[in-house]
């Protein structure tokens, strides 16, 4: 940045306008095309992370901004208490793709709140006594307090101590130890079918049959948390899909408008009827600019065939990755991938300090763990982009701390 754009960012010394809840930024963004990025000083970066798996179709894409800009001149904003024209478009699209019989959504802003709607929902459908929730560690479920104390990680809970109760952690992928957890007070279990802040775990196709199966079982509700994975970021319209299983309870955000703040709670319709009038709200949720995006990209991403490009572009890319010297193995599923890196080549290095050294060589890319990093690139891509992010990566990996 330059030294008034840190200024801004108190980064100068200077007293900030902005909470420093994310830290000083390194880079200031002004314009995107594509898998392309470009800061204040003209500086070109490739996109490896679509603002944490969220701009699918790319910065800027035609259709999407289009959209945004007819309904910006048109209908901003009503409230809830009224109808708006892309809201039952969405939904049934939503309700189409998902294909685990007939249900019906709930818009909300993100995915936090989604992830709030949805323990709601589940309590309010399975009643007193049957509140408690079962989530596996290292999973992420957002910062709002119930989504947080959902969130399979001890660390982000001590601040804000004491949370809601009603929350059980289980070892991922283990179903003997899910099992044993499932007492008669559990109602809901919520998992993700890929653990993006977690690390990029992928669920086992077997592990998510096996949850269905004990479920079905006790009556209890399977939530699916597809916020990072949903509308084709795996290779399918949603992960659960690649297991064959039908959820009860579905979130979603991120690439659901390309950028736009849309977040969505589906649930069969038996489910979504213990919601009434007044039992959830959110002000903004479902209004008419968001939708616009999301219906826009929703369109785009049929049309594509946004499944079966991600599962072509994922294949090529982690073949990719794998041929990279130091790369130990590549995990993931579609384009949410992650690289884990060998401890010789990490040479003392952290997964956020080569993502760093990837950004000051023009490479956006997540350090989500400490030897591994994240990658989701947007389904559009092209292949000299994707060669040329995997030479900037072994370039990274390849300069050792020694060798300078």
């Amino acid at each position: 940045m330059t030294r008034e754009q840190a200024a801004a960012w108190g980064a100068a010394g200077d007293h900030s306008p902005l909470m420093d809840n994310y830290g000083s930024p390194s880079r200031m963004f002004v314009r995107g095309e594509g898998s392309e990025l470009y800061d204040a000083e003209g500086r070109r970066h490739l996109d490896f992370l679509c603002g944490l798996a969220v701009t699918a179709l790319g910065h800027a894409h035609p259709a999407v901004a289009e959209a945004v800009a007819v309904q910006a001149r048109t209908l901003v904003h009503t409230s809830n208490l009224f109808a708006t024209e892309h809201q039952a478009p969405v939904a049934e699209t939503i309700d189409r793709l998902i294909d685990a019989g007939s249900g019906q959504v709930l818009f909300q802003n993100s995915g936090a709140e989604a992830n709030e709607a949805a323990i709601k929902l589940a309590r309010q459908y399975q009643g007193r006594g049957r509140h408690v929730v079962v989530r596996a560690r290292r999973s992420a479920h957002g910062r709002t307090m119930a989504a947080l104390a959902a969130t399979g990680q001890p660390e982000k809970h001590e601040p804000f101590q004491p949370l809601p109760e009603g929350f059980r952690h289980v070892v991922w992928n283990d179903a003997a130890e899910l099992e044993r957890s499932l007492a008669p007070e559990v109602g809901g279990v919520l998992l993700e079918p890929v653990q993006g802040e977690g690390g990029v775990n992928p669920a086992d196709e077997d592990y998510l049959r096996a949850v269905r199966r004990m479920c079905d079982e006790r009556g209890i509700l399977l939530v699916l948390d597809e916020i990072q994975t949903g509308f084709g970021r795996t290779g399918a319209w949603f992960g659960f899909q690649h297991a064959g299983i039908r959820p009860d309870i579905v979130t979603m955000a991120k690439a659901i408008a390309n950028g736009a703040p849309v977040g969505a709670v589906w649930a069969r319709d038996e489910v979504a009827a213990a919601f009434g009038p007044g039992d959830h709200g959110s002000t903004y949720a479902g209004q008419p600019l968001a939708l616009a995006a999301a219906r826009a990209t929703l369109d785009t991403m049929q049309a594509m065939d946004a499944p079966a490009v991600v599962a072509a572009t994922g294949e090529r890319l982690r073949s990719m990755l794998a041929a990279i010297p130091g790369v130990a193995h590549v995990r993931g599923r579609g384009l949410l991938l992650a690289i884990e890196i060998e401890p010789d080549t990490l040479a003392g290095r952290t997964g956020p300090e080569i993502a760093r050294a990837c950004l000051d060589r023009g490479l956006i890319v997540n350090g989500i763990t400490p030897t591994a990093l994240r990658i989701a690139p947007p389904y559009t891509i092209a292949d000299d982009h994707l060669a040329e992010g995997a030479a900037i990566i072994a370039d990274v990996l390849g300069d050792r701390p020694e060798e300078r």
